[in-house]
């Protein structure tokens, strides 16, 4: 497993004030990414009711937060003929007066309904949505706790891994540190050792 960084273990920043220093003026020059901008992975927004014409205009009308349009309710009313010697108006009232009559009809009856089964059927339906929510917050407390474990095994594990780098470093300066002196010790023999052929070489000269 290869990682490009260990953000629990990583502390270049703290160490090395001016590399942070850095770091914010690169950060300011290239500016705060624009927040509307969606990740390129992101899938486009769903586009709702396309084969609802109404529903549709409804949504629009909510997003644009447009007020409801008024109900009509001269359809609730029993208006007379403008003109009581029009029978066709007297038809057209009489028309109304039995379309209001079997709309009160269905009221009554659905009145009747709710009385009989809609306490149970709310019931029902407030039952459902508990145990829906219930259940969502389950996944949603076992999603965190997966976060939360996920999280301190990625710590526990850069820590470790931290650790061995730590270890690693410490023994790689002492090794460069030998190298170093044992390279300066070998320096200084070589001018020892030119040191006393140089004094031979007189030696044997003055012989």
């Amino acid at each position: 497993m290869i990682f490009d960084s260990l953000p629990y273990y990583d502390n270049d920043l703290e160490q090395f004030p001016t590399l942070k220093e850095k770091v914010e003026r690169e950060l300011a020059r290239e500016g705060k990414p624009n927040s509307q901008t969606l990740h390129p992975r992101v899938p486009p927004p769903p586009k709702l009711f396309s084969n609802h014409p109404l529903l549709a205009a409804e949504l629009e009308r909510v997003e644009s937060h447009q007020p409801l349009p008024i109900l009509d309710t001269t359809r609730h009313q029993l208006p007379g003929p403008v003109h009581p010697e029009s029978e066709e108006e007297w038809d057209a009232a009489l028309s109304n007066a039995h379309a209001q009559l079997e709309h009160q009809r269905l009221r009554h009856t659905n009145l009747a309904l709710l009385q009989s089964y809609g306490s149970n059927a709310w019931r029902i339906h407030n039952y459902l949505t508990e145990a829906t929510a219930k259940n969502i917050e389950k996944v949603l407390e076992d999603l965190k706790t997966l976060t939360t474990e996920v999280n301190r095994d990625r710590k526990n594990f850069q820590t470790r891994l931290g650790n061995q780098l730590t270890s690693l470093e410490t023994r790689w300066t002492e090794l460069i540190s030998n190298i170093l002196q044992i390279e300066m010790a070998n320096a200084a023999l070589e001018v020892e050792i030119d040191r006393l052929n140089k004094n031979e070489a007189e030696l044997a000269a003055g012989l």
